[in-house]
Formats: structure tokens, sequence, C-alpha cells
């Protein structure tokens, strides 16, 4: 272990101690660089357990980033060595870096949604990077013996859950999204089993919940996630219709705690049935 992770380590175990305050003459700044040299680090005690709840405070809770600050990190959590380091590689350790790039970049979304500080065009440019990690991610993985959490379905689902909710989100961004949703389900690798599938429909529960999009356009994309039960019989069709059932499932079960969502239970069941192979009624 280098001199400076080690000290890195140990800096934010003090840090956590004490209610993430810095002492006198450090610099937040400085403690930032090193955390994003060190975020997809392999050991979860680092990259799991101190340096994304290090962000969470200094971000979310205690709003210790000026906005021209978050749009600097910003720029960086993006780029082609932390989002997109080693985009397409599966079952490697650059899943980390990439998987909690994103985590401080829906931390950074939440504050943009509640006090809009990004131009247009960087908005466009977060829209575009997160539609394509969500598209062009691989590694699909949830849990590993080594190394803990990667879960990128999950973890980009829950910047998406944010980027819907912004101001500038109009119909056409969320159906953008509901595609970028639909392409993971058909991811084609990867059957989720890590709860991914409770996290991915927090996106869409937002947009009924919150009325983002109407209903019917729900509706009719629901409707289309069936599609796949037509195909021939083959690994990449068995994994779109499950992914979809199961995620149909856990929309059905959201929603059925609020009566707002009660126009799309029909809908829901229909589209269930036909992905069951194990239903009666495809028997």
């Amino acid at each position: 272990m280098s001199n400076t992770r080690m000290k890195l380590m140990l800096d934010l175990q003090r840090i956590e101690k004490e209610h993430y305050r810095l002492r006198e003459g450090e610099q937040l700044q400085d403690f930032m660089t090193l955390m994003l040299q060190y975020i997809g680090d392999s050991d979860p005690a680092l990259r799991d357990e101190l340096i994304y709840p290090t962000f969470y405070e200094w971000i979310h809770e205690e709003e210790r980033l000026t906005e021209t600050e978050l749009r600097s990190l910003l720029a960086v959590l993006t780029d082609e060595q932390h989002l997109f380091y080693h985009m397409g590689i599966e079952d490697d350790q650059s899943v980390f870096t990439r998987t909690f790039s994103i985590l401080p970049i829906a931390l950074i979304v939440r504050r943009h949604r509640k006090q809009p500080f990004l131009a247009y065009a960087e908005f466009q440019h977060l829209k575009h990077s997160l539609l394509r990690y969500y598209k062009e991610e691989k590694d699909l993985r949830g849990y590993l013996p080594k190394g803990g959490w990667a879960h990128s379905a999950a973890h980009g689902a829950d910047a998406l859950v944010e980027l819907v909710q912004c101001p500038e989100s109009d119909p056409a961004v969320q159906q953008e999204v509901l595609t970028a949703v639909q392409g993971m389900l058909y991811n084609g690798i990867h059957i989720f089993n890590e709860e991914e599938d409770e996290r991915i429909v927090s996106i869409v529960d937002t947009m009924i919940d919150k009325g983002l999009l109407q209903q019917q356009e729900i509706a009719d994309w629901i409707r289309g996630l069936t599609q796949c039960a037509d195909w021939p019989r083959s690994r990449g069709q068995s994994i779109a219709r499950v992914n979809s059932k199961n995620f149909l499932r856990c929309l059905y079960f959201r929603r059925g705690l609020d009566s707002r969502g009660n126009d799309l239970t029909a809908v829901l069941l229909t589209a269930e049935v036909k992905l069951n192979r194990f239903s009666i009624r495809n028997c």
C-alpha cells in the first residue's frame, strides 16, 4: 500500500470521526483530488466506506462545495478517466472506477435539480454522459467476492432518478431515459439478482409519482417491454424476458401502495402474463 493511499485512508477515517470537519490549515480540494484518484480503489473499505460517504456529506448533507466547484467536479467525474474509464471491458477492476464515479454525479444532479446551477450546455453534456453510460456499460455484476459492490445498473439508475426530475428534463428526455432503461433490461449479458430491478424501477416510479410523463406514454412503453416474448428462444431473449418480467413485478407492487398509479395496474398485469412462460395462460 502506497504512503499516499494509506495517509488518505487514515485522514478520511479521522474526518469521519470528526463529523466531516477539516482541521485548521486543511483544504477540501486537496482531499477531493486524492479521493478522485482513488475513487475506484479495489478495497471497499476505502472506496465504499470512506470516499463515497465523504462525497455524500460534503456534496449533499453539508453542501460544502460551491457551484463552481461542483461544475469542476462534474467535468472530472464524466471524463474518460472516471465514468468512462475502460468502458466496455467486462470482469475486471475498472468497473469500480466507473460505478463509483456515477454515485457522486447523482449527488451533484440532486443539488442541481433542487437549485439549478448548470448551464444548458452543461446539462446536455450531463444527460448525454448518463445515457451513454447506461447504454455502454457491459460489466453488470452486482456484488464481487473480491472488491465488494460494483452494482453498475443500480448506481446508474440512482443518477437517472435524479436526472428525470431536473427542470430541463422535458418529455423528450423522459422518453430517452425509458429507452435507456429498456436497453438495460435487454442487456443480453446478465439477469439481475442483486435487487437492481428495485433501483431501476425507481426511475419509472418517479415519473409516475411526479407526473413527469403522461400515463398513456408510460403504458405504451410497458407494452413495448413485452416484445421480447415474441423473439426466437435464445439466451439474449431469456435475459430480456426475465429482467422485464421482474421489473414489471417490482413496479406493480410499488404502485400498488399508491392509488395514483392504479390506472396502470391492468397494463402491468397483462404485460407480466405475456412475459411469464409459466403462466397458465401461456401453457
